[in-house]
């Protein structure tokens, strides 16, 4: 009996699936020091180890560099949640763990100088400031307004315009104290952090039951 051949062994090293997350990293913290303007893909490749040719492969330009560090950040957030924790009938829970989650996105370090960084750059960097709304608040949002959506479709809540909602409902946390993480003037304590939110879902659910 005649064994089948084998394959050709593949040419060169073997891909390393480790290598975006490396990118990602490393161009998140280029973009957090140094600006969009200022960061460089020769910068990105040498804080990652990773050839810029090679990171040309998987983000063909840097503002499609930069859209996919914004990107990850959104969905670190919805990652985070526990399966099943945004149950349609269930809102008092769903928007406690998306208020949870987004408290924690919005105090990182990385988010907070990325949004200093681009209200500095307002007016200059209107390519970069786009990118930055529409892959940041613009997608959280959507991605809050679909849960909305679910939800009074379920009969839960009573909403007419999820989008909307999902608009208030995540404005409700940019009052004091995010201002004043944003100047760099301290941070709230995790037990306060869980009181502003406790008070806020509350707040919103009063607004939004359908019996309310």
């Amino acid at each position: 009996m005649t064994l089948p051949e084998r394959p050709p062994a593949p040419r060169g090293r073997p891909r390393d699936p480790d290598r975006p997350r490396r990118i990602l990293e490393a161009a998140a913290e280029q973009f957090c020091r140094l600006g969009y303007e200022r960061t460089s893909m020769n910068a990105v490749a040498a804080a990652s180890g990773i050839s810029k040719v090679t990171i040309y492969r998987y983000f063909p330009t840097k503002q499609a560099l930069f859209e996919a560090v914004v990107d990850q950040h959104i969905e670190a957030m919805f990652a985070a949640m526990p399966p099943g924790s945004l149950d349609p009938l269930h809102p008092e829970i769903a928007l406690q763990h998306i208020a949870e989650q987004f408290v924690n996105l919005i105090e990182l370090d990385s988010v907070l100088a990325s949004f200093r960084l681009m209200m500095a750059a307002a007016g200059q960097q209107s390519n970069a400031c786009q990118a930055f709304f529409d892959h940041g608040p613009l997608q959280l949002v959507h991605q809050v307004s679909a849960y909305m959506t679910a939800a009074a479709e379920a009969g839960t809540l009573a909403i007419h315009d999820p989008f909307l909602a999902a608009n208030q409902f995540l404005a409700l946390f940019h009052g004091l104290e995010h201002i004043q993480a944003q100047l760099d003037l301290g941070r709230c304590t995790p037990e306060a952090n869980q009181t502003r939110i406790q008070a806020n879902v509350a707040l919103f659910l009063r607004a939004c039951r359908p019996d309310g």
